[in-house]
């Protein structure tokens, strides 16, 4: 079972058909949706703030999640891939979107729809990703624009293969 700590009188609310990992740890004022997953070592920290995760979603192996005091929260939409060793700060990150291995993704930046954000990106503090388009480099630049639908049927399956690797582990 994970870790599934209460800080500051808040509790992580979690929703059906979620598959935690036995390391992953959820702390504080976290709310996930529904057919989510939260794989091995991950660490979604809403002890300072909080963050908000949506249906569909899955977070994979080594990904942080955490805000800034008082500062900043994280708004996760449905339909979204966090990729291995992901980190998150206090960002927004809309619907149907796929935030590839090892990218950082800072405060107040938002994330459109539909959007991909490469391996290994830096997303600077207060960027507005547009929808439809992949960002990647260090700092994370546009550099296409994509077609909402090729996009949205990629990023479907990956989430669809996450669900169906969480239930391998039920």
């Amino acid at each position: 079972m994970a870790i599934i700590k209460s800080v500051r009188g808040f509790a992580p609310e979690i929703g059906k058909n979620v598959y935690m990992a036995e390391n992953a740890v959820i702390i504080g004022d976290v709310v996930i949706g529904d057919d989510c997953s939260i794989w091995f070592s991950t660490v979604i920290r809403g002890d300072v703030n909080s963050i908000r995760i949506g249906n569909k979603v899955n977070i994979q192996d080594g990904s942080v999640l955490h805000t800034l005091y008082q500062k900043s929260t994280i708004d996760i939409g449905d339909n979204v891939s966090v990729g291995h060793n992901v980190t998150i700060h206090g960002a927004k990150i809309e619907d149907n979107v796929l935030i590839g291995i090892g990218a950082t993704v800072l405060d107040h930046a938002v994330i459109g729809s539909n959007s991909i954000i490469a391996a290994n990106s830096l997303v600077l503090t207060g960027t507005i990703v547009e929808p439809n388009s992949i960002y990647a480099g260090v700092p994370a630049k546009k550099i296409k624009e994509i077609e909402p639908e090729q996009t949205k049927e990629m990023i479907e399956k990956i989430a669809n293969n996450y669900l169906m690797y969480a239930e391998w582990y039920k």
